[in-house]
């Protein structure tokens, strides 16, 4: 029972954030100078055709009866439609988030792998110049942020040896025939070996940009943790009964010190979905985040709404899947 309370407490807490959210969103883009609906019209337009515009749009109301029509939509899953666009703005979100989605994904698979590596390359040799070297090199890496690591890989592996493609997100000649936008899980679940090549190569330098400063984040705190773990009781007992130093780190110091690592990943998975809008824009990703900048610089209130509300929507449901799974994975709290 107490398990489900915390769930029903987070999930009110969720509600209430993104109710928060969609105010504050509201208010402030429609305070910021510049009309959206003068850049629809062409430079011949009269009054009446911008009343009309206006009046299509609701923007002939107050912001207070504005937030309610536009909230009223978003209750029936309504979002209004995109300015520059002309289309419903629930359907342009979702047919880019699955891209945005499939690029988080890989980027955290990375930084897991490159940053786990170097955390327990560092614990295994301790105290040596290999753990300097993994503290060097992450200390490099964390920092130059993600879209200059982002440059550095167009200029390597797309310039100067060109093995990856530097834009898109798939080769318009291939032939794709799916049934959901969920190009990566499709093809593996449908054996699309040439689509799967594909999408690999126009997403390893984007999804490569975005894990190496979460790596680096990783690395140190889990090759900490393990530290501090390899101290314990029954790490001591497990070595004296003759294990090897290999095995007494991954599967005895492992499982305990990844716990903390485990919250850290979940919380910076969010800021990686909110990075890749600048790294979209750089690859030419056809995800969200290119989307959001092309909905601020035409001022698509709409579209910029939606964008803002569905991110904050995977940054509440991202921590509370977080949260919930800690207190799975530790018995301490699951039998407090």
């Amino acid at each position: 029972m107490a398990f489900l309370r915390t769930i029903f407490l987070r999930l009110l807490t969720t509600a209430i954030t993104l109710f928060g959210v969609a105010v504050i969103v509201f208010v402030v883009i429609r305070v910021v100078p510049g009309n959206p609906i003068a850049m629809m019209l062409p430079p011949g337009a009269t009054d009446a055709d911008i009343a009309r515009l206006e009046a299509q749009y609701g923007f002939d109301k107050s912001i207070f009866g504005q937030f309610i029509i536009w909230f009223s939509g978003v209750l029936q899953g309504d979002f209004g439609t995109s300015i520059s666009l002309r289309q419903p703005v629930s359907t342009l979100v979702l047919n880019r988030l699955p891209a945005t989605l499939e690029l988080s994904f890989v980027a955290l698979l990375l930084a897991v792998a490159m940053g786990g590596t170097m955390a327990l390359i560092g614990t295994r040799f301790r105290d040596g110049t290999a753990e300097g070297a993994v503290d060097v090199t992450a200390g490099m890496a964390l920092s130059i942020p993600d879209f200059l690591w982002g440059l550095v890989l167009i200029l390597l592996f797309g310039v100067l040896w060109p093995v990856f493609h530097i834009s898109g997100r798939i080769s318009p000649s291939l032939n794709i025939d799916f049934s959901t936008n969920f190009y990566l899980f499709e093809a593996i679940a449908r054996l699309r070996f040439d689509v799967i090549a594909d999408l690999a190569a126009h997403m390893f330098m984007p999804a490569l940009a975005l894990a190496i400063p979460l790596a680096a984040i990783i690395s140190q705190l889990l090759k900490q943790s393990l530290k501090e773990t390899m101290h314990l009781d029954y790490v001591t007992l497990a070595r004296t009964k003759g294990y090897a130093e290999n095995h007494v780190i991954i599967r005895e110091a492992l499982p305990n010190a990844i716990l903390p690592t485990l919250t850290l990943v979940g919380v910076q998975f969010t800021f990686l979905i909110g990075g890749t809008v600048i790294i979209e824009r750089l690859f030419s990703y056809e995800g969200l985040g290119n989307m959001a900048i092309d909905a601020v610089i035409n001022r698509d209130l709409p579209l910029i709404q939606g964008i803002v509300i569905l991110f904050a929507l995977l940054f509440t449901l991202v921590n509370l899947a977080v949260d919930m799974l800690y207190v799975v994975l530790n018995p301490r709290l699951r039998h407090a």
